[in-house]
C-alpha cells in the first residue's frame, strides 16, 4: 500500500445523464447511471462514516470495490458448471430469434432459479443448516 496519499486515484464524481442513441446495448445501464444521479451518495458515506469511525474515503473505496467484484463474486458462488447451465437457454433461444423461445427460456430459467432457491425458502430440505444464519467478519 502506497504510503504516499499521491499515489492513490483521485477520482471526480461526476454527474451524468446522457445522451445516449436507442439501439446502444448499455441502453439500460447507462438509463440507470442517469437515474442514480438525482442522490448525492455522499450524505451517507458521511454519516456512515461519522458512525463507524471508518474515514470517507476508505468506505468510497469499499463500496467501489465490493460493487465492481460483485460478478466475479456471484460467478464464484453460483461456480462455472452452474453459469453455463443458467446461460444455454439464453443462448437457445436467442439463436432461435422468437418470442416463443425466449418465453421458454424464461421457465426454463425460471425452474433452475427456483431449485437453487428452494433451500432459502424451505430450510428443511437440508436439515441441521440454519439458513438465517449470520456472518461474522471477525
Amino acid at each position: 500500500m502506497p504510503d504516499d496519499a499521491e499515489e492513490e486515484p483521485l477520482v471526480r464524481l461526476d454527474r451524468w445523464t446522457g445522451p445516449w442513441p436507442e439501439d446502444d446495448p448499455d441502453a439500460n445501464f447507462k438509463a440507470e447511471v442517469a437515474d442514480y444521479m438525482r442522490l448525492d451518495p455522499t450524505a451517507t458515506i458521511r454519516g456512515l462514516s461519522r458512525t463507524t469511525g471508518v474515514p470517507e474515503g476508505a468506505l468510497v473505496r469499499y463500496v467501489l470495490a465490493r460493487f465492481a467484484t460483485t460478478g466475479s463474486g456471484g460467478l464464484l458462488e453460483l461456480g462455472p458448471a452452474m453459469i453455463h447451465r443458467l446461460w444455454e437457454p439464453i443462448a437457445a433461444a436467442e439463436a432461435a430469434g422468437t418470442d416463443e423461445a425466449r418465453l421458454d427460456a424464461y421457465r426454463r430459467l425460471s425452474a433452475m432459479v427456483n431449485w437453487l432457491r428452494a433451500p432459502l425458502q424451505e430450510p428443511s430440505l437440508y436439515p441441521g443448516t440454519d439458513q438465517t444464519e449470520t456472518r461474522s467478519y471477525r
